[in-house]
């Protein structure tokens, strides 16, 4: 699922970060181009929904963390 649409960000890419070890709010911003101009900014504003995806992801609960945010 795309949660975010300005950057065409999709959830499994959120997932993939965390696994990765990428799971701080910081640091999601900056690897998913958050920061960037010419996007509305409300994954900015919903950023610990995407670190709770990401880090959820571990344990395999993530796919209703951001769905709950928004």
């Amino acid at each position: 699922m795309y949660i975010c649409l300005c950057k065409g960000i999709r959830e499994s890419e959120v997932q993939a970060l965390g696994r990765s070890g990428i799971c701080s709010a910081k640091e999601l911003a900056l690897r998913l181009g958050l920061e960037e101009e010419g996007i509305c900014g409300r994954c900015l504003q919903n950023i610990e929904a995407l670190v709770a995806l990401a880090t959820c992801d571990l344990a395999g609960t993530s796919s209703t963390v951001l769905a709950r945010s928004t």
